[in-house]
């Protein structure tokens, strides 16, 4: 009878509590799914694409993931990829041609969808330092920031894009520029696509309600978009200094977009492609779901979250992300193709992925981990 009333105990206990219990709470299978992922990945895409945004998320991931385990082939997969494209984005180097506008030929070098692999290039920088690996990068930025214009980054995607791109090189440079320049990008596009009142961002500015809405009336904020920007901010506070003047606007921002995240979750644990109307755009989508759980992953191992507020959507999205995405092969399904809108697809379904998808399950997945290591000791 003791033992009895002892493993009813312990279901009570079980149930009242607030940590994250997913379904794979074991670390080694957590390694040994990152790896199976990435091994797919790659041995499927053996030889390294262009730099642009959807190759150079992926490789953000595929970083996390060699950090996270020292496998070698990670490592030089990106090395290998950084080279192909001589460390460069785009790459004019007529400066009085340079645009920020959408583009993806050799002058938008001021684009930020061009600039997200300077972050995979300024990790490899830091595990072994030449300047040749970081010079595209600092030239690139730093003519930008010698500029008069603040509205570089007028999408969303362009938060996550470039935003940890100043913080690494800051961390390499130590000059304050970055950070002052930094906060000036983002305060335009905060308040160009922030709503306050949902704590949320638009995608940019062609999608602010009214004058934009779903088919039933709501606001339409696209769930891959806020992925991108609240990992954002969780890659730009794990390496902006403590004693920054800016950096309780950063959490302020990040903590109210968690609260919104949190309470616009579906109960399969995914965020719909429209967060506040699932009926805009039914069915599954991976990688804004993977960005917004390695957001709030990255915020409780590092104190700026409470576990026991984000416990459950952190277990929920796990859950979807290793029952649902994850397909027995390693493939990362139901990630929603390149686009910019909810509704822009159809029929995303199992099969259905992407490199960037790929990038987000590795950050989320490498950040559990950590969270494991923490947690179950």
């Amino acid at each position: 009878m003791k033992t009895f009333q002892k493993r009813l105990l312990c279901l009570s206990l079980l149930a009242c509590s607030f940590t994250l219990q997913a379904q794979t709470t074991d670390k080694e299978e957590v390694l040994r799914i990152i790896h199976k992922v990435n091994n797919h990945w790659q041995t499927a895409h053996p030889e390294p694409g262009w730099a642009f945004w959807e190759n150079a998320a992926y490789h953000t991931g595929n970083m996390e993931a060699y950090l996270l385990t020292g496998e070698a082939s990670y490592r030089e997969y990106s090395e290998r990829w950084a080279e192909k494209n001589e460390w460069k984005g785009a790459k004019s180097e007529d400066k009085k041609n340079w645009k920020y506008s959408y583009g993806e030929s050799d002058e938008y070098v001021l684009f930020g969808d061009w600039q997200t692999c300077f972050q995979t290039y300024a990790d490899l920088y830091l595990l072994d330092p030449a300047q040749h690996k970081i010079a595209r990068a600092k030239e690139v930025m730093e003519y930008q920031m010698s500029t008069s214009r603040n509205d570089y980054w007028w999408w969303a995607d362009g938060l996550y894009m470039v935003m940890p791109v100043m913080t690494k090189l800051y961390k390499i440079t130590q000059q304050e520029e970055y950070l002052e320049k930094l906060y000036v990008y983002f305060s335009y596009a905060r308040d160009l696509m922030y709503d306050n009142t949902s704590g949320l961002f638009y995608r940019d500015a062609k999608y602010i309600y009214p004058k934009h809405q779903t088919r039933n009336n709501r606001k339409d904020f696209w769930a891959r978009g806020n992925g991108w920007v609240f990992a954002a901010l969780a890659k730009v506070l794990a390496d902006l200094p403590k004693e920054n003047r800016y950096r309780d606007e950063y959490i302020t921002v990040y903590r109210n977009m968690a609260e919104a995240l949190k309470a616009s979750q579906q109960e399969e644990g995914f965020w719909s492609r429209s967060i506040l109307d699932k009926e805009q755009a039914p069915g599954y989508e991976t990688s804004g779901t993977a960005f917004i759980i390695y957001g709030y992953l990255w915020g409780v191992n590092n104190g700026l979250l409470e576990q026991s507020a984000y416990g459950e959507t952190m277990r929920n999205g796990l859950k979807y992300l290793l029952e649902t995405a994850l397909q027995p092969s390693g493939l990362v399904g139901y990630v929603q193709p390149i686009g910019e809108r909810a509704d822009q697809h159809n029929n995303v379904g199992p099969e259905t992925t992407a490199n960037f998808g790929v990038g987000a399950f590795l950050l989320a997945t490498s950040e559990y981990v950590r969270f494991l290591e923490k947690t179950h000791k």
